[in-house]
């Protein structure tokens, strides 16, 4: 940790300074493609016990800061984890993700639900956060994040993960009214979530709406879109300077109504070509991302240019390096490194490779 009153690169990148070269972090950059986490798993083989026992949680967290010396530096949690707290419980299975074992799917279990509490559910996330601050310092950057309205509502509603959505789009399409009653439930939960984990030391939160890209636009615009900016905006009341970002995977065909959101940055995935999107969205429009994640099982040369192509289509101002996706969990550790490596060398590189 350091002392001084430096602000972190990747927050600089956020407010849109123009810089040398753009903050770098990976999503899901702690996890199953490195040996010590792998290590760390057989001592603790419960995904809740990892995440929710702080001292782990924080380990877990820091893993790759220790490994790579990201610009950012986010909570190891996943986006359910609110969820017990608002009367809807879950589990977390190996290999499988989450598992609701009361799905809500009628007026009743609506009714049974309550509101969000974080200092009373989640007191954990912020001992979790207050602790990354100390350890990091001004070195780099602590994200937090929160899963979005309509993919909270999609896990609920249909039980866990899906191919087809067709349990939660028979509501939306069927019993619209009773959606949009559970989306607005879970928009200001999630708003105070997100402010309690500004509170606790996140200096970013990142809300992932996984699957808003399983709706067609139109949809998106009537059960994802609303719900986006009702949480961005709640917590823009409180926390007007803390930079929020918005990723929707599949998201190529919604990046101008995801630019809507309320949003400072957009994550991108690898769907949509680096520089088209900064057209689309428009050069005021912070963007993430956006390498695809298989990039990082090529070799090094192939792993660079890709690296260089993506910066050089972002521009020097309001980019922030990541996949556009989280990193694979077979992905090797010595390729993660190089991606961080090359990162941070961009500059040279970008000289010599004019």
């Amino acid at each position: 940790m350091i002392g001084s009153n430096q602000v972190p690169y990747l927050l600089r990148a956020a407010r849109g300074e123009k810089l040398n070269r753009p903050p770098v972090w990976m999503m899901r950059q702690a996890g199953r493609y490195m040996k010590a986490y792998r290590e760390l798993r057989e001592k603790y083989p419960s995904f809740r016990e990892r995440s929710e026992i702080p001292e782990v949680a924080v380990e877990v967290s820091l893993q790759p800061w220790r490994a790579f010396q990201p610009d950012g530096v986010i909570l190891f949690s996943d986006i359910v984890t609110p969820l017990p707290g608002m009367g809807i419980e879950m589990d977390i299975a190996e290999g499988q993700g989450p598992i609701i074992h009361q799905p809500i799917r009628t007026w009743n279990d609506l009714n049974q639900l309550r509101p969000l509490e974080p200092a009373e559910s989640l007191p954990f996330i912020q001992t979790i956060l207050q602790t990354l601050r100390q350890e990091v310092g001004n070195e780099s950057t602590v994200l937090g994040f929160v899963g979005a309205p309509w993919t909270l509502a999609a896990y609920a509603v249909e039980g866990k993960g899906s191919k087809t959505y067709s349990i939660i789009k028979n509501m939306a399409f069927s019993e619209p009214s009773m959606l949009h009653r559970f989306l607005e439930f879970l928009a200001d939960s999630i708003a105070t979530y997100v402010r309690y984990q500004i509170d606790a030391g996140a200096q970013v939160v990142q809300m992932f709406d996984s699957w808003a890209g399983q709706l067609s636009p139109q949809d998106y615009e009537v059960f994802a879109l609303p719900y986006q900016q009702r949480v961005i905006r709640q917590v823009k009341q409180t926390h007007p300077d803390t930079p929020l970002i918005l990723l929707v995977s599949g998201s190529a065909g919604l990046l101008e109504r995801m630019g809507h959101s309320g949003a400072d940055i957009i994550s991108l995935d690898w769907t949509v070509d680096m520089a088209e999107a900064r057209q689309r969205l428009g050069w005021d429009v912070k963007v993430q991302g956006n390498l695809d994640p298989g990039v990082l099982f090529g070799s090094k040369e192939f792993i660079r240019d890709r690296i260089l192509d993506t910066i050089r289509k972002a521009g020097n101002q309001g980019h922030i390096l990541n996949l556009g996706h989280g990193i694979l969990p077979n992905t090797p550790e010595e390729n993660a490194a190089f991606f961080f490596e090359t990162a941070k060398q961009v500059d040279q590189l970008l000289a010599v490779h004019a």
